[in-house]
């Protein structure tokens, strides 16, 4: 099946040829287009979610069919970053095919007020930002730079941790919750003894707790404390990864960090795990990835400034917010915490809020200079040795 909307391709060479191949990956089905550089048409076709050998059969026969012109053929490929993450880019590597992972944010879109969106309209889009890509506009689109399946598995113990750590406050609330509706307050389901203890309540009225309710609370209790059982597993493995660190190992790198005062095992294993495993070329990267970059409005008579963009990852944003406070109670001495001091004053409220991002900005790039430079930031106090333990 051919587009009825032409595609704008770069001329062949004479000695070469790029075939473009754009991939709209859903769960069930998977579409693709292809089109020739000089081509203005773009063939689609449909394969199961998941087939790579119906995908690779469509590619090697598009392919071998320029081919009998006796010009090689470079094949480049696109898809949207989501939920199928990156072993298709991985697989696509490792047939020769020079694939990009775009950034769906990143992706210009109409402005009308209503548009029109269909699979078929969106590899169309994919497609004309692919071509715009490798014919010289690098800034049509962001591309992600895809984690080593080893980068990508280090990150999976900071992020159980975290969701555990959910799972463990939600079950909390819910048994509180269930008491709280008879009137019974101040009790705390991780204390020892709290099943003991939930025999002797009694309800706001005075009668004990009922049965059902009770039964209810048990299984609960019982999964809060298969969860907390869980935590302690996870941050045992991260203990004995740190202990036995190797030189320029990720686990090295998260003892340098903890030895600064102020960034503990859990914050210093989720920057390493989520953010410095890549290769910032300079500070404005370091501050963009966070998402702690401004965004200036600047038009015509217009002129303010927005406030930061939240791009980039929200779990590493939300840990730098709260590094920065820890940072201003155990580095009180440290030119950055002395830089707040001086522009916050005593004031309250929204103001400590907004310097507050600014601290987080400047601390992640000292962090990483840190890391990278081994420059400690100004005025820092080391800890003796790195803690062992959470």
């Amino acid at each position: 099946m051919t587009s009825s909307h032409p595609i704008d391709t770069p001329a062949a060479g004479e000695k070469d040829a790029t075939l473009y191949v754009a991939f709209e990956l859903s769960k069930s089905k998977w579409l693709i287009g292809m089109v020739m550089s000089g081509e203005s048409k773009m063939s689609r076709h449909q394969v199961a979610g998941g087939d790579t050998a119906a995908v690779w059969q469509l590619i090697s026969k598009k392919r071998a069919h320029a081919e009998k012109h006796g010009r090689p053929v470079r094949v480049v490929s696109c898809y949207e970053a989501g939920y199928d993450g990156f072993w298709f880019d991985r697989w696509l590597a490792g047939q020769g095919v020079a694939n990009r992972v775009l950034d769906p944010s990143s992706i210009e879109m109409p402005r009308r007020a209503r548009q029109a969106k269909t699979d078929r309209l969106d590899l169309e889009r994919l497609m004309r930002v692919l071509i715009r890509h490798e014919g010289g506009e690098p800034k049509v689109c962001s591309v992600v730079h895809p984690p080593t399946p080893e980068q990508e598995d280090a990150r999976r113990v900071s992020r159980e941790r975290d969701r555990l750590i959910g799972e463990r406050t939600a079950h909390v609330n819910r048994i509180k919750g269930l008491l709280h509706g008879q009137g019974i307050r101040d009790v705390h389901p991780r204390r020892k003894g709290f099943l003991e203890q939930l025999a002797q309540l009694r309800t706001g009225d005075g009668r004990a707790v009922p049965a059902n309710l009770a039964a209810e609370i048990q299984r609960e209790h019982a999964r809060l404390v298969q969860v907390g059982e869980q935590i302690a597993e996870v941050e045992s493995q991260m203990t004995a990864e740190r202990a036995a660190a190797a030189p320029d190992s990720r686990a090295s790198q998260v003892n340098q960090l903890i030895s600064l005062k102020s960034v503990g095992p859990v914050g210093g294993e989720t920057l390493v795990n989520e953010v410095f495993w890549r290769d910032f070329q300079n500070r404005r990267q370091v501050g963009g990835y966070f998402g702690l970059a401004g965004t200036p409005f600047d038009s015509g008579q217009s002129s303010r400034e927005q406030g930061i963009s939240k791009a980039g990852n929200a779990r590493a944003r939300t840990l730098a917010i709260e590094l920065s406070w820890l940072w201003l109670r155990y580095q009180p001495a440290s030119t950055l915490s002395l830089w707040f001091t001086s522009r916050v004053g005593d004031q309250k409220g929204r103001v400590r809020r907004i310097a507050i991002v600014a601290l987080a900005r400047k601390l992640m790039v000292a962090l990483w200079r840190f890391l990278t430079q081994g420059l400690v930031p100004e005025g820092a106090r080391l800890r003796a040795a790195a803690p062992a333990g959470r």
